[in-house]
């Protein structure tokens, strides 16, 4: 979902869509903690997506790695 919507950013009427909507309401609470603590570069470029992305990974890793553990 986070990717679509990254994705649906460079088309201008594309969040505006019923779908885009939809979509911002789905990932913009996971988005927020990051856009509050990392601002725009030049006040034009979000990064907070990627960081967002690096983050999610890291956690679905560290979940992987703890569930493997367990189970093995």
């Amino acid at each position: 979902m986070l990717i679509i919507y990254i994705l649906l950013s460079w088309l201008p009427s594309a969040r505006e869509s019923s779908f885009g909507q939809l979509l911002g309401r789905l990932v913009e609470p996971y988005l927020a903690p990051f856009r509050r603590f990392i601002p725009p570069i030049g006040g034009v470029l979000d990064i907070s997506p990627i960081v967002a992305l690096f983050v999610l990974n890291l956690a679905f890793s560290g979940l992987q790695y703890l569930l493997i553990s367990l189970f093995s």
